[in-house]
């Protein structure tokens, strides 16, 4: 593949095919003094000598290719890492003029130069090594040219596509523009088209290993689908929508299609394989590190493939939702001199730090000659912690609000509240007693 020095490289073997061109067919001997110059047809008229003939390949545009523009996009890995570059597909567009103050050796030089170019429509790989190798030295001294032989670095003759040469039809508008835009007298020209110049970046790039084996699978499409949540408290207890989800629970799951070869219950960030499974029903315990609150829950099949297999991400369902109840113990100190009580609370699951905590006191049982007293306290934000700092089984929150008094206990937890117990069908505990 060429490198950045491709243009110029394409410009000199165009000149060089042209001043070979002129001496094999003797020009120079018949009509006299005729050279090839590659500069701007401002410069080329200024270094014409009068009496002479001038022939200039002038590089008006440059465009990216059509054909190679789409051929690959720049890629990277999942780590950042760039693992494919295209090259940059380029066509040169040139204008070829003839400059001389004799009569018909314009037109003359012309017609040569367009045979040329009409025999050579490719640039073979041996023309371009040729036309850029280095010059022999004479008795250690280099001959004219070496700013030019440094080009055979542009690598051109081993790019994948050759450079084809084609003529470019311009109409009197487009030639019109290019002439008016170079502020340089019109002279008879052509226009000529080498396409495409391959430049490859340099830029590293890491490559996969080859494909060692291929696998091929073929496997029925089942999606599963969740349409209800449920629990039981115990193996042995039956099964309830109604009943709040506690910690130690059993999580249910109904819906369809939902047994598979491997089948993992996605709760929160913890996978939990179902210890009962039905094409309508699976059953997990709830795993101990799931925090009170609204919880997701996904059922995935996965795929097992590869050598060995291995399980990867396959089919998953909806995603449904339950809210994971806490379950709270309090006790209340004794008060200090200022009449402020420290309340000790003990919540399963842990709250994480950035969870939010709400404590509420009822008084019971409901005095007769009042209201009953309720009490709601937002216990302080804690400072952030990593894991496995992040949460906390014990808070304690200090009040003089509440009087002494014995009061039933809950919490909210990102809004999921604990359950209170019942007896004889009035509410009976937890409780703490205030004194």
């Amino acid at each position: 593949m060429s490198n950045a020095l491709a243009i110029a490289a394409v410009t000199a073997v165009l000149r060089d095919l042209l001043q070979d061109g002129l001496i094999d067919h003797d020009i120079t001997g018949t009509l006299g003094d005729v050279t090839v110059s590659v500069l701007s047809p401002a410069q080329a008229l200024a270094s014409f000598t009068p009496g002479s003939g001038q022939l200039n390949l002038f590089l008006y545009r440059t465009t990216l290719n059509a054909g190679w523009r789409n051929y690959g996009l720049p890629s990277r890995s999942a780590g950042g890492d760039l693992v494919s570059d295209p090259p940059l597909a380029l066509d040169l567009h040139y204008l070829l003029t003839a400059y001389t103050d004799q009569d018909y050796l314009a037109e003359l030089l012309l017609g040569y130069a367009m045979q040329l170019l009409h025999e050579t429509p490719v640039l073979a790989r041996d023309a371009i090594r040729t036309a850029l190798a280095p010059p022999a030295p004479v008795s250690g001294v280099g001959l004219p040219g070496t700013t030019r032989a440094s080009l055979v670095a542009a690598d051109l003759a081993d790019q994948i596509e050759q450079v084809k040469i084609t003529p470019q039809p311009l109409t009197l508008e487009e030639i019109s523009q290019i002439w008016s835009s170079l502020q340089s007298p019109y002279r008879p020209s052509v226009a000529y088209q080498a396409s495409v110049v391959l430049i490859e970046s340099r830029r590293p790039t890491r490559q996969a290993l080859p494909v060692r084996q291929r696998n091929f699978y073929v496997l029925p499409f089942r999606q599963p689908r969740i349409t209800q949540i449920g629990s039981q408290r115990n193996s042995a207890e039956p099964i309830s929508v109604q009943q709040p989800i506690l910690p130690g629970y059993r999580l249910v799951v109904r819906g369809q299609q939902l047994r598979g070869d491997d089948v993992v219950l996605r709760i929160g960030e913890t996978e939990v394989v179902p210890d009962q499974m039905t094409d309508t029903q699976l059953i997990a315990p709830l795993p101990s590190t799931l925090r009170a609150g609204i919880q997701a829950v996904q059922v995935v099949h996965r795929l097992q493939i590869g050598t060995p297999p291995t399980p990867h991400r396959g089919v998953e369902s909806n995603v449904a939702a339950f809210v994971l109840h806490p379950i709270v113990t309090a006790t209340a100190g004794p008060r200090d001199g200022d009449g402020n009580v420290t309340f000790t609370i003990t919540l399963t699951p842990p709250v994480g730090k950035q969870q939010r905590v709400v404590l509420l006191l009822d008084e019971t049982p409901p005095p007769v000659n009042r209201s009953p007293l309720s009490f709601a306290f937002a216990l302080p934000a804690r400072p952030a912690a990593l894991p496995p700092n992040d949460t906390d089984d014990v808070l304690t929150f200090t009040t003089a609000s509440v009087p002494a008094g014995t009061y039933l206990v809950r919490v909210q937890v990102d809004g999921a509240e604990s359950q209170l117990e019942m007896s004889g069908g009035v509410f009976s505990g937890p409780t703490v007693t205030v004194p």
